[in-house]
Parts: C-alpha cells; structure tokens; sequence
C-alpha cells in the first residue's frame, strides 16, 4: 500500500503534535524563569515552567538509570506502534488518528529527555488546593491517543458480544 494512503493521517498527526509540543516548550523555556507562573482560571488553570527528569507524578525523578529507561521503553513504544499500525487496514482512520497522537507525544518528550535529561512541563491544573502534576502538549496527546484506543476496544468487545449472543439465539 502506497504511503500516502495508509500512513498519511498517522504522520500527519504525529508531526502537529510534534510540532506543537516543542514550539510551546521553547515558548515557555525562553519567557518563563524556572517556577514562574501566571494564573489563567483562579483555583482551577495556571502555566508554568516546570522540569520533571521523571515520568507521570515524578516516578523515577531521582533514579540514576531514568534516563536509559525511559529512552528504552519509547523505543519499544515507538517500534511498537508502527509495527501495530502497518497491521491495521486503511478504512481504520481512528486507530491511526490515535496512534499519531501517542506516536508524536512519545517523540516530543523524547526529545526532552535527550536534550535536556528532563521534560518541560507547563500546564497546571488544581482543584483549590487539589493539584494535578503539570503536564504538556505531549503528555495530552498521549493521554488523549490512549483514551480513543480504549473507547475503539471497548467498542470492538461490545461488537463482538453482540455478535456472538446474535449467533447463541440462532
């Protein structure tokens, strides 16, 4: 199958994340000082400049092998969802859509940690004084990429109970 018709929603995708991800990281790594921050929805919404070495939550943040861990299981990550995506059919615009969200989040804090040996974040999120950890353009993509992959597998599952229970009563 020609590139332009199986991959090009998948590519294109992952390169506005791409893109995206590492634009708004430079915008806040050259204006905001480290910790600095402006107050978008008071008690709910703030940016920030923020840098975490680990992963969600700063799991890993303090461990001397972080960096080759988490280069390694993007490589895996990355080899994975290309080998899943030459697998899917054309019409699966979905499962492509998705994938190039998790593909180009995954690139975009690679990037990071190669270049920096941590990932900026500079979204901040609170409930009053409940926090959510910072995160990124990245970061949501990925989120984002993961929740269309299991809504389209819990879709798949209900298909195919139906089918099967359609199939009981005949």
């Amino acid at each position: 199958m020609p590139f332009s018709s199986k991959y090009k929603l998948f590519s294109g995708i992952a390169l506005i994340v791409l893109i995206l991800d590492q634009l708004t990281k430079v915008y806040f790594e050259r204006n905001y000082a480290l910790g600095q921050f402006k107050v978008l929805i008071e008690n709910h919404l703030y940016l920030t400049h923020v840098r975490n070495p680990g992963a969600a939550f700063g799991i890993l943040a303090d461990s001397a092998w972080r960096l080759p861990f988490f280069l390694s299981v993007t490589l895996v990550a990355v080899v994975g969802i290309l080998w899943y995506l030459r697998t899917l059919p054309v019409p699966a615009r979905w499962m492509h859509f998705s994938l190039g969200l998790i593909f180009g989040g995954a690139v975009g804090n690679v990037i990071d940690r190669i270049r920096l040996g941590e990932v900026i974040d500079f979204i901040g999120v609170h409930w009053y004084q409940y926090h959510w950890p910072s995160f990124n353009v990245a970061d949501s993509a990925i989120s984002v990429g993961v929740a269309i992959l299991l809504l389209l597998s819990l879709q798949e599952e209900l298909a195919l109970r139906r089918q099967r229970k359609a199939e009981q009563q005949k």
